[in-house]
C-alpha cells in the first residue's frame, strides 16, 4: 500500500509533468515581500489617511481588524469604485509596496526553481495582487525578470479584479494561448486556490507554516507542500 508521502510525491510529479505554464502568485512563493516592512503596519497607515480624510466609515471595524492592506483597498474600491480616492489609496499601496520590494526577502529555493524551469522549457507568469511595479523591482533585483517578462500580471485599479477573481491568471492563459489544463497554478492563500479553481487550472499550494497550511486545506486545496525544495528536485527530474 502506498504511503502518504508516495501519494504526495505522484501527485507532485503529476502536476509538474503536465505543466506547460506555471503561474505563481508573488508576495509568499517568491518571496516574502513583507518581511522587513510590516503589512500590518501598511493597512493601519491606509486607515489613518482615510480617517485624516474624515472617511473613516469607509472601513468597517471588522475590515480594519484584520490589518490586511489589499483588504483595505478591497473595502474601499466596493464603494466608491472608479474614483479618484481609490487611485490615490492604492498609489499609495503601490508605494508602500516599493518601499517593502527593497528589503523582502526571497522565498527559499524559490530562485533557483525559477531559473530550472526556465532553462527546461517551461513558460512562467506571475499573477499576483501586488502592484507589477513592485514586481518588475523585486524580480530586477534578483536578475529573474527574463524568466517571466512580459508575462507580469498584478493590481489595477479594478478592484474588483483581484483574486479571488481569475482575472490575472484569465489574462495570463490568453496572453500565453495556454489551455487552463496545461498550466500550474503555485499560491500560499485561500484567494490563490480559489482563482485557480475559478479559471480550471490545477494548483499547487505553498504553505510556509501549518496555519498556512490549513487555511488552504479549508479552502480546498489538496496539493500543498511546506517547502519548494520538493518541487525543485521534482523539476531537476525531469531534465
Amino acid at each position: 500500500m502506498a504511503s502518504d508521502t508516495d501519494n504526495r510525491a505522484e501527485n507532485l510529479q503529476e502536476l509538474i509533468t503536465h505543466a506547460r505554464v506555471v503561474l505563481w502568485d508573488f508576495d509568499g512563493p517568491v518571496c516574502s515581500l513583507f518581511s522587513g516592512h510590516s503589512a500590518e503596519k501598511v493597512a493601519t497607515e491606509l486607515v489613518d489617511w482615510l480617517e485624516g480624510r474624515g472617511l473613516r466609515g469607509l472601513v468597517t471595524e471588522v475590515e480594519r481588524e484584520t490589518l490586511d492592506p489589499h483588504l483595505v483597498l478591497r473595502a474601499v474600491g466596493a464603494r466608491h469604485p472608479g474614483s479618484d480616492l481609490v487611485a490615490e489609496l492604492e498609489e499609495r499601496l503601490t508605494q508602500e509596496e516599493m518601499r517593502a520590494a527593497a528589503s523582502a526577502m526571497p522565498t527559499a529555493y524559490a530562485d533557483p526553481l525559477i531559473r530550472t524551469w526556465t532553462a527546461l522549457g517551461a513558460r512562467l507568469a506571475i499573477a499576483t495582487n501586488n502592484s507589477p511595479r513592485v514586481v518588475r523591482k523585486y524580480l530586477s533585483g534578483r536578475d529573474l525578470v527574463s524568466c517571466f517578462a512580459p508575462h507580469i500580471y498584478g493590481r489595477t485599479q479594478d478592484l474588483h479584479h483581484l483574486k479571488p477573481h481569475p482575472h490575472c491568471l484569465n489574462r495570463a492563459l490568453n496572453a500565453m494561448g495556454t489551455a487552463p489544463g496545461d498550466a500550474l497554478m503555485i499560491g500560499d492563500t485561500p484567494s490563490d486556490y480559489i482563482a485557480a479553481r475559478s479559471a480550471g487550472v490545477p494548483f499547487l499550494g505553498y504553505a510556509r507554516n501549518e496555519r498556512k497550511a490549513r487555511l488552504l486545506r479549508e479552502a480546498g486545496a489538496v496539493s500543498i507542500v511546506r517547502s519548494l525544495q520538493s518541487v525543485l528536485t521534482t523539476v531537476r527530474g525531469q531534465a
